[in-house]
């Protein structure tokens, strides 16, 4: 959808997900769809000529390892059936499985987008490992670490990009300082009513404007930090990064996000057909539109124009 608003003519996709794949192609019609691991799809001897003719070739290797809100080193190498694809395979390769994708392809820029955590801890090690594969593969690779509260998107969403190119274009400068939209600037007027009798409902009645989650008022009234990851989002500030799973509130009227929400600070539009899909769980997996749609009109600008 970010590309498509810059201005690119989106082609196809690989998917490993059925259901995700179904919804991608009920939304966007690709010319060449492949719902098959990427493994499988580096393996086809029949790929079209007009893949070989890229000029951007976008990829997104799932996260789960590398990120700072899960297990992340108990996870590396292990086989095991992340929710991406409900494929029991290892994630952590998944990123050089699709530089070799890039490798068969040989487009003229490639990105691919990761978690912060990518860069943190023992997980560094991967990133000298990722830069000398672009190299070897012939790309002069850029590193970028963006937050869509600048890219005109109403959520605080830190990402790396990794951007790549094999035709020695200059330095591609990535500096974005759109306004901050806050919350209250995109909810919907109602969200989804919570239990008054359940633990959250009585908790938020001691909501103060300085929480960021129910962890600071369970630390305050009970004494213990328990609920961190269930932001709440105010009127006067940024929607917090929106989550794949776990409950997200509003302050306003002490309620659930509702679909609406999530849809707004994700920059979707209200009519994108989820196709039954849980809304959160696909904002929550995904790069904003409009964060993707400035990268990729500034490559445009800077370099293929």
């Amino acid at each position: 959808m970010g590309y498509k608003l810059a201005g690119f003519n989106v082609i196809g996709n690989v998917e490993i997900d059925a259901k995700i794949n179904a919804m991608y192609v009920k939304n966007f019609s690709p010319k060449y769809n492949f719902c098959m691991d990427l493994r499988k799809f580096n393996q086809q001897k029949n790929i079209p000529a007009e893949l070989f003719k890229l000029e951007i070739l976008d990829g997104s290797p799932p996260c789960t390892p590398f990120s700072v809100a899960g297990q992340r080193e108990k996870t590396w190498g292990k086989n095991k059936k992340f929710h991406e694809g409900q494929a029991e395979q290892i994630l952590d390769d998944l990123f050089f499985i699709f530089l070799e994708t890039a490798e068969k392809l040989q487009p003229k820029i490639i990105i691919a987008e990761n978690v912060v955590g990518l860069i943190q801890g023992k997980a560094k090690g991967y990133i000298n490992l990722i830069l000398k594969k672009f190299n070897q593969i012939g790309y002069e690779v850029q590193i970028f670490k963006l937050n869509s509260a600048f890219m005109n998107v109403p959520q605080v969403r830190e990402r790396i990009f990794f951007i790549a190119n094999n035709q020695h274009y200059k330095k591609l400068k990535l500096k974005f300082e759109y306004p901050v939209i806050k919350f209250g600037e995109v909810r919907t007027e109602q969200g989804k009513p919570i239990d008054e009798n359940s633990l959250t409902a009585k908790r938020l009645k001691y909501l103060r404007p300085s929480d960021r989650d129910i962890s600071h008022i369970t630390r305050r009234i009970e004494g213990k930090r328990t609920g961190y990851s269930h932001s709440i989002q105010f009127d006067d500030r940024v929607c917090a990064t929106i989550t794949a799973t776990g409950p997200l509130y509003r302050a306003c009227d002490k309620s659930h996000m509702s679909d609406g929400d999530l849809i707004n600070v994700s920059t979707f539009p209200q009519d994108y057909d989820f196709c039954n899909r849980n809304v959160q769980f696909v904002c929550g997996m995904c790069v904003p539109p409009n964060m993707m749609a400035n990268i990729g009109t500034e490559i445009y600008q800077q370099w293929l124009r």
